[in-house]
Order: C-alpha cells, then structure tokens, then sequence
C-alpha cells in the first residue's frame, strides 16, 4: 500500500497536481505555511507580511479585481492611479470613441484631471481580508444530505457569514467554496465605483498583433491603458460626481526601470478567472468533443460575418470591436487548448492517474466506502448529459449571435405594466426604456446584425437535432416562410419595433400589449426561452451527481498527497504565483528568448493592415532611438517578456513583480504551446507574456507626452 501511494505521488507530480516551484495559484493567507521558503530561495526579497497583511499595507492594498473580476489592476501612485491591459480597457475606450474622436485609433491622453473621463458602470473592488471559514459551514452538513439538500444548507450559513462581515464600512462579502466544495473562505472586499479613463495608447500599440498574435509569442503589443480611482471627499467609495476627489492610496507598487535578466525573481497577483486542473479523462473529453469544437465554429462565422462590416465602415469597426475582441478571444483559446490537450496527450495523462486511484482507494474499505463512487458519478454525469450539453451551448452561442432578440430583455417591466392596465406604471416603466435606448443602441448596426441572424439561425438548424428547436422553427420559418429562413429574418427585421433606436422609441411612445406580445423578436424570444428551461432541467438531473463526484475527487487527492499541499482551481478569487524570467523550447531547435524588442515590432509592420500598422510617431521615435531613460543598458527598447508564473484569465492586467515587489510589467497573455494549462500544468512550456513596464513608461511619456503621469510614480532606477 505504501509504495502505491509514493508511486501516486510521484505521478501526480509529474502531471502538474502538485505544486512544482513555478505551479500555482497561491490563496494569500497559505503564503507564509507553504510557500514562502520556496520563493526566498527563488531570490524574494520581502515577508509574507509584506504581501499579506489585515492591519498593515502590504501588496495586496495596491492590486484591485478591475471590470468585477474580468481582469486585474494595479496603483502606482498615491493618488489613484491605476494600470491595467488595453484589451481590458477596450470596452472603455471604445464608449468614448466617435468617428470626431476615435480612441481606438489614435489613443487618449488626459492632459489634466478635468479631462479623466468617467465610465458608468466601471468599478474596482480592493481585498480587505480572506478568512477560513470551513468549520462554520461544514458543522451544518450531515452526511445524509442529498447534494441539493448540501447546497442549501452551504447557502444559508454563507448568506448569515456574509451579512454579518458585510456590516463592516459596507464592505461586500462573499463565502467562496474551494477544493470542489470541500473548504470555504470568506472574501471581503471594498468596491469603487469612481473609476475614471486616463490614458490608452492606439489600438494599433495596444492591440498589436491582434487574432494573428494573440496567444502566441514572440509577442510585441504595449497591452496597458490607464485610468484613476475617484473617491467621495470624505475618502469613501462614493458614486461619480464632479466633487470626487482621487484615491489616497493605502499603498502603490513602486515601479523598477532596471534591466531584467533570465532567472529573475517573479511574482504576479491578481485575479485569475477559472482552472480546471483536478479535471477527469471524461471532462477532458466534453472540452475536446463538445465545448471547443462548438466554439470554434460557431463564433468563427460570427466573427467572420462582423468582421466583412467592421473592414468596410469605419462606425461599424468602432461599434464592434469591443464585442468582437470579447468574442475572438476564447475563440482563438480553444483552437489552442484542442490542439494542446491532443499533442500533449493530456486524456491519457488523466486515465493514469485514475487509473493509480483506483489502485489507491481498492486498498482500503474505509476509502472505497468513502470515495469509490467519485469517478463512477462524474463518468455518468458527464456521459449522460452530452446531448443536452451540446444543445444548450448552441442554443446560447446562436442565440447570443443574434443581437436583436437581446433587446428584449428589458421590456419585461413594461410587458408587466401593459397587462395590469395601470397607465401609471406604463408611463413610467415605457419612460425607463426610452432613457437607456440610445446606450442600447450605440453598438449596434442593424444591417450587420440581420446578416448575422440568418447565419446563427441557419447552423442551429443544421446542427442541433429537431427536438431541441424553438417552436419558431416549424411555426412561423416552416409554415410562413417554407423553410427559408432569410425571408423570415428579413421579415423580422422589417416589422420588428426591437430592429432599431427610432423604431423602439416609436412603439413606447404609444406602447400596446398586442403589438409587443405578437413582435416577431418576442415570439423567436420567448420559444427560445421554453427550449432553454427544457434543456436546462435535463441538465440539473446531473448537475447533483457531477458535483458530488468532483467534491469526492479532489477531497481523495488531497488525502493520497502527504502533506495536502495542493493549491485550490482559480476562482476569481485574489491569488499569488511564483517564478522566474525565462526563455523556452517550443520545439526541437527552436529556442525563444524571455525578450522581444522594437526593432521587432518594427520588423512586423505592415501598413494599412488592421493588425500591423503602426503611428508614424513610433516609426519617427524608433528611426531616432530615442528612448529616454526607458532603453536598456544595451540600448534596445524592450517591449515584452516572458516568466514562468502560473496564470490565466482574469490575471490580464496583473502585475508582474521583482524580489522586492517593484513592479516590472503586467501579465497580458499566454502562450501558445500551454493553451492546455488550465487543465493540465506544463512547467517546461509554460509561460506567462507580459509588457514590459518600461515599453509602458515610453509610450506614455516619450511618445505621447504625458510625462505628468510618470511623474507621479515612484521610478525605481
């Protein structure tokens, strides 16, 4: 039994289970029992203390959760001011754009503080405080509790834990499951509403490259926008107002100008999205079978579809390209991770593994009895919800696909009014809609869409099998229309009051029940609700049982694994990895430096092409070399580098630290050879891309002349 379990350990090792020095995404309080030997010998300078504090500043003061977890920030001032990526800017930047002033294209620079530029429904959150709060909500289990009997029970004592923490300064709190629910932590959290755009550069700097280099390295993109962090003047969060006041920050990264070396200490914490590293074979299987593939295809003709308009009306590219971006990017992803999950033959990497436990658990009638079942309940999950699986991922990326049927969605108070007959309400819920109208539709152009439409609703019929069909299908396309679904969405987009601004502030002008219950969008729409409530029931009759055998799973190789040192998935929850600046081996004789340079954005440079085009002003500065302090002490103009830091989505904007918590560049990207790594950790190839904070500081004072900003750093030389 002995040797068995050693002989697991060491394939778990192996696989990436556990943590190899660069492995991990660290929960701040394990920092100082697990982790912090291993980072000093690394070459890290500070304390755990230093990192993670309640009552002193520490690093974690100075990262926030940017976009409610979609990405990351951090301060490098003490009055606010914050970095994170262009792409997570992008939606930002883009609202503010026009065709008179086009940000995308030629950038944004607040010159003073008048000239920040507010963004509605941008916020930032800081951690106050994680805390284990495991024993609390696990007294009230039983082990007779049926799964939904569990999640209830979990979902009471959360909701007592987080009202009692949220009573704090109006701090938020959320109790967040971990290890497959096996261990839960109560997050803290302060949020900012305040959150104002104070520099971008072009999309043609910040999005270099775009889908063509897009997870893929050698990379040249100055991926990094601005923007500044606004305060009541009390000093508290406090909704936007001209009397706002910036941040005074807790504590801001002083920023490092030196040179970076390979073998360089590295560390980076954000806010990483979802992993899914305890993953089974079968699992591993519905990424490969189902949830990529569909993915790939069905967002590759949508994206196609927009990008014909986006090229051809320069309005059309400034209104899509924050979806579009949003869009490509996973789709992009998941070519990858298929490819990867293939070549690194990562379903037979888990069936031995399995294969081990169920060595491992036959040996013992005390772990048969308790984890026996764990792969068997994830299997037949996994299996028995394929079909259903495969149509509800349609049915949301189709759907989705078609702009319109969106709009519905906020006349649901209205439609509510309309039946009570009380004119009041009406009034006032018809005057609510108008308000937001041309927010709604500033983004959208209706001849796009209508194209696009006929293309989401042609493959949902060609792939997805009858039964699962809205009703609309054989209704009103087969019947009215005899089959031909272009004259049915050409139809639509005709008699429609959802198919335009004017159109829909027509129709609420005189509103009426039967002209919004018979809106040919409302009958697509509500037929697509009933299909996805059928799919969605037939889903919840695995759900149990799936989560069940994934909480057995990782409970049991937490217990094989001496010491339990396995780090938790990434859950948008604030973590730490650790590395190392190093270059890598995609391929026999094949060696990539841990740098790239100007001279190899310019080496890319196409002009005109939407990707590879470049300012004239970066042309005129690289023909001069004039860098400033910002060159190396080589004199080439660093642009990005590579470490070996463990991370994913949702770190995009994260920092990227030296041994002395300096900040030297922010994470942007992976790379191409580990799109496998959310599932399986590949220490060899895996690497994190980052900007080079010194490519950041030349774009923002030696090219764009706003040496005010950098001025307000603490520049480490």
């Amino acid at each position: 039994m002995k040797k068995s379990i050693q002989l697991l350990f060491l394939l778990l090792i192996c696989s990436g289970s556990v943590s190899k020095a660069d492995e991990g995404m660290w929960l701040l309080p394990m920092i100082e029992k697990l982790n912090i030997g291993t980072m000093t010998t690394l070459g890290l300078k500070l304390s755990a203390n230093d990192i993670y504090s309640i009552n002193n500043a520490s690093l974690k003061d100075a990262v926030v959760s940017f976009m409610d977890g979609g990405c990351t920030g951090e301060l490098v001032s003490p009055e606010g001011l914050m970095l994170t990526n262009h792409h997570c800017g992008y939606s930002a930047i883009q609202s503010h754009s026009s065709l008179e002033h086009n940000y995308l294209r030629d950038g944004f620079w607040a010159m003073t503080r008048e000239e920040e530029l507010p963004n509605p429904g941008l916020s930032v959150s800081f951690l106050i405080r994680i805390e284990d709060v495991s024993d609390q909500v696990l007294s009230e289990l039983k082990p007779e509790m049926s799964e939904s009997q569990r999640e209830k029970a979990i979902s009471a004592v959360s909701h007592s834990i987080e009202r009692t923490a949220s009573r704090e300064n109006g701090y938020r709190a959320s109790v967040v499951s971990f290890y497959g629910g096996n261990y839960f932590y109560l997050l803290v959290y302060e949020r900012y509403t305040d959150v104002r755009l104070v520099g971008a550069p072009p999309s043609s700097i910040g999005s270099f490259g775009d889908d063509t280099d897009n997870w893929e390295w050698p990379r040249h993109t100055g991926d990094f926008s601005m923007f500044r962090i606004y305060t009541g003047p009390d000093g508290k969060p406090a909704p936007y107002s001209k009397d706002n006041i910036p941040l005074n920050s807790r504590n801001w990264l002083r920023v490092s100008i030196k040179d970076l070396n390979e073998g360089d200490f590295t560390m980076v914490m954000g806010y990483p999205g979802r992993t899914q590293r305890y993953y089974t074979s079968w699992e591993v299987g519905e990424l490969l079978q189902i949830t990529n593939p569909n993915r790939i295809k069905i967002r590759g003709i949508k994206q196609e579809s927009w990008m014909e308009d986006m090229l051809a009306d320069p309005a059309v590219n400034i209104q899509y390209a924050s979806k579009y971006s949003t869009s490509s990017n996973y789709w992009k992803y998941s070519i990858g991770q298929n490819r990867q999950l293939v070549s690194l033959a990562v379903t037979d990497k888990k069936k031995e593994i399995e294969n081990r436990f169920n060595t491992w658990v036959n040996e013992d009638a005390g772990r048969k009895s308790e984890y026996g079942e764990a792969l068997n309940l994830i299997r037949s999950s996994i299996e028995g919800r394929a079909v259903y699986q495969n149509a509800y991922q349609y049915l949301n990326e189709c759907m989705r696909g078609c702009e319109i049927f969106d709009f519905m969605m906020y006349t649901a108070a209205l439609s509510e009014a309309l039946r009570s007959g009380d004119r009041e309400k009406t009034e006032r819920a018809a005057e609510r809609i108008k308000n937001i109208a041309p927010g709604l539709y500033k983004d959208y152009n209706p001849p796009t869409d209508q194209k696009t439409t006929k293309k989401m609703l042609q493959l949902y019929r060609n792939d997805v099998p009858a039964k699962f069909h809205p009703s609309f299908y054989s209704e009103i396309i087969d019947r009215k229309f005899r089959g031909n679904i272009g004259k049915y969405v050409d139809d639509m987009f005709r008699r429609s009051v959802f198919a335009g601004e004017k159109k829909l502030i027509s129709f609420l002008s005189s509103p009426k029940l039967k002209i919004l219950e018979n809106d040919p969008v409302a009958q697509a729409v509500n037929s697509i609700i009933e299909v996805r409530n059928l799919l969605t029931d037939e889903l919840d009759k695995f759900d149990g049982k799936l989560a069940e055998g994934r909480r057995l799973w990782i409970a049991a190789l937490r217990e094989m694994i001496p010491g339990k040192t396995l780090y938790p998935d990434a859950n948008s929850t604030m973590r730490l990895s650790y590395g190392t600046i190093r270059d890598y081996e995609p391929r026999d004789a094949v060696t990539y430096k841990y740098f790239t340079t100007l001279d190899g954005v310019i080496d890319k440079y196409r002009p005109g092409d939407y990707e590879f085009d470049l300012p004239p002003r970066l042309l005129e500065l690289h023909k001069g070399k004039e860098y400033g302090r910002y060159a190396s002490s080589e004199g080439y103009l660093p642009v990005n580098f590579l470490t070996t830091n463990d991370i994913t989505g949702g770190n995009s904007g994260s920092p990227v630290m030296n041994a002395n918590g300096e900040l030297i560049g922010l994470a942007f990207d992976g790379n191409w050879e580990a799109m496998s790594g959310d599932v399986f950790y590949e220490p060899e190839v895996q690497r994190t891309i980052a900007v080079d904070i010194r490519y950041v500081l030349w774009i923002t004072d030696i090219y764009a002349g706003a040496r005010h900003l950098v001025d307000e750093m603490t520049i480490v030389e």
